[in-house]
């Protein structure tokens, strides 16, 4: 691994599960220095994700130079499940996660099932959703030390031992690679003008708990409830 390798770090902004689709930012990233800033969309509880990363990611102009590519959970949008196998494939490129917290599969399970079968007002019913929730519960996922509070690594195309020195040496402070919390920020700011404070931020979360917005991190009702995947 370089002194000053490249990651490629995506997440969503926030959105209403009343949208057809929601925000996707990448930030190019080296210890210190931002080289690009990407978007895309994808559907609101839709299917169209990792073929939209894969896309963003090889439309880049960074592809041939990254050390790998970094996701904030394995969803975006809802429950739009990211294949990270699929992805790595597509962009032969290592492709890591990362979860603050360690999901709670059951919980996410049921909300799965609950959305392929009987969705809420205004969700996208998943049809495939044993496929996407097998997407997920494939991904071995590691618990990382950051010298704050831990978080939990999945990758493929490359080892434990390298996912978390990555992960360890992409973080500048806090617990979050640098890579993942910039791109969280410029897609909040995308999706509602502005980046928004840690007040803000928490005021749009307990909003999401109210069932009106997700904050793009949907442990589906899991431990958040505010909107996102696996995180």
């Amino acid at each position: 691994m370089k002194p000053q390798f490249r990651v490629l770090g995506m997440d969503d902004g926030p959105f209403k599960f009343s949208e057809q689709r929601a925000v996707v930012v990448g930030v190019v990233a080296r210890k210190g220095y931002v080289d690009a800033v990407l978007k895309t969309r994808v559907a609101v509880d839709g299917d169209d994700s990792t073929a939209a990363l894969a896309e963003l990611v090889l439309s880049s102009g960074y592809a041939d130079q990254l050390e790998a590519v970094m996701l904030d959970g394995a969803c975006v949008a809802g429950f739009n499940v990211v294949d990270i196998n699929e992805l790595h494939r597509r962009t032969s490129l290592p492709v890591v996660t990362v979860t603050r917290d360690r999901p709670d599969m059951p919980k996410i399970r049921d909300a799965l099932r609950r959305l392929g079968t009987s969705p809420g007002p205004g969700r996208r019913m998943a049809e495939n959703w044993r496929e996407r929730l097998a997407r997920l519960e494939r991904t071995r996922l590691i618990e990382v030390d950051t010298g704050h509070k831990p978080v939990y690594v999945g990758f493929v195309g490359i080892e434990a031992a390298e996912a978390k020195g990555i992960v360890r040496a992409s973080t500048v402070r806090g617990a979050i690679p640098e890579p993942l919390r910039l791109a969280h920020m410029i897609a909040r700011a995308f999706a509602t003008g502005t980046s928004g404070s840690r007040r803000a931020e928490g005021n749009g979360r307990r909003r999401a708990r109210r069932g009106s917005e997700s904050d793009g991190q949907v442990n589906a009702g899991v431990s958040e409830s505010d909107g996102r995947g696996v995180r």
